[in-house]
């Protein structure tokens, strides 16, 4: 049993990619239970594997009816439930949500695809990429110049994706606690992602969003707000928004020209752009760190993944730690009642098979004769 918040829930994860296993780990994180359901036969297991960390894994034939009844007497004692096939896909095998919740009426069920459950797109393939296409995210993130840029798969899978499903089945947990009824959680990446574009939908309804890339205040188009490169061909970011930001940023980067006063006149921000570039590239990365970092300028260096982990700042906070040779995030967000905790290594597919269906009350024959019929 794991430590933290989630401590003594039971969670069912089908085993998938991407951003199914990315909210299991938060859960496992927060003390949660999690078995993962991995196919008969399916590989699995390396170190490397970030985000299946912190769980048990057991291997079923889910062609097998037995296999079926398997999980369906699992349900029986899980909290929740969480899924990302196709719509369809737990239908078919005899596991959508009509039938879990039979077993179980005070379970969760969560469900998590790109376009969601219905609508014209729900049966087509996807990635993040063309998820956060649809909801003006990925259009808005880019040079002015060239083509939109994809913010890695940040925004539809983790944010749009995992995130809000790892929030809307703790929700219904909560829900189901209080009434005993279990529900359905529909996660769509694209409903997740638009969701987060909330503030921009607002800022273009009230006319301070001009809907094209690079002319706006927070992408890229503001002189006070976007990266810079430096001497030594690094890069710093800035984010001077507030005026007594701007006017330490002015000080700090020795920014006299009378012209850095138009600081929200939109007209005049590329010439303030090519300006304030030419100051950034007369001193390295180090440099500007030594002038900038730590005041109110909103300053940071722009790190690359392996420098990030020797940061001071995060060193301090022990945001990134080593396990078994693997560098890699620690455990977000923070408890201070119910401490969470990296859980464990990532398991090997099915290496987790007798033990938890032990565990859940099956006996030695009864496991025994799930073998015999191939079901595990």
């Amino acid at each position: 049993m794991g430590k933290g918040p989630l401590s003594g829930v039971k969670v069912l994860e089908f085993a998938g990619i991407g951003p199914g296993p990315f909210c299991a780990m938060l859960l496992s994180d927060m003390g949660a239970d999690v078995i993962r359901i991995d196919r008969k036969g399916a590989q699995g297991g390396s170190k490397f594997d970030i985000t299946a960390r912190g769980r048990k894994s057991i291997a079923l034939d889910l062609k097998n009816p037995d296999a079926i009844e398997t999980v369906l007497k699992l349900v029986e004692q899980a909290d929740i439930l969480q899924e990302g096939f196709r719509p369809g896909v737990m239908e078919r095998l005899g596991l959508g949500p009509d039938v879990v919740l039979k077993r179980n009426p005070k379970i969760v069920y969560g469900r998590m695809t790109g376009w969601g459950q219905e609508g014209p797109l729900a049966l087509a393939a996807g990635h993040d990429i063309n998820y956060i296409s649809l909801t003006g995210a990925l259009h808005a993130i880019g040079p002015k110049e060239g083509k939109p840029v994809p913010p890695l798969n940040l925004v539809g899978d983790f944010g749009g994706g995992a995130l809000y499903l790892a929030m809307g089945m703790l929700a219904a947990l909560l829900s189901a606690r209080d009434t005993g009824k279990g529900q359905v959680v529909d996660t769509a990446m694209t409903d997740g992602a638009t969701s987060l574009m909330s503030m921009f939908f607002g800022f273009m309804a009230s006319g301070m969003w001009e809907d094209d890339r690079y002319r706006n205040m927070l992408d890229g188009g503001a002189h006070f707000y976007d990266t810079y490169e430096c001497s030594d061909g690094k890069f710093i970011s800035i984010g001077s928004i507030e005026p007594q930001f701007y006017a330490l940023l002015r000080e700090k980067a020795g920014l006299d020209d009378a012209a850095y006063d138009a600081q929200m006149d939109k007209s005049k921000w590329p010439e303030l752009k090519d300006k304030i570039a030419a100051v950034f590239k007369t001193k390295s990365r180090d440099e500007w760190c030594g002038i900038m970092e730590g005041t109110d300028i909103c300053f940071a260096p722009v790190l690359s993944i392996g420098e990030a982990k020797d940061h001071p700042h995060n060193k301090a906070r022990e945001t990134i730690v080593e396990i078994d040779g693997v560098v890699q995030p620690n455990v977000a967000p923070r408890f201070f009642g119910t401490p969470s905790e990296i859980q464990g290594p990532p398991p090997s597919a099915g290496g987790d098979t007798d033990a938890v269906l032990g565990e859940f009350g099956f006996s030695a024959d009864e496991i025994a004769g799930l073998k015999d019929k191939a079901a595990i």
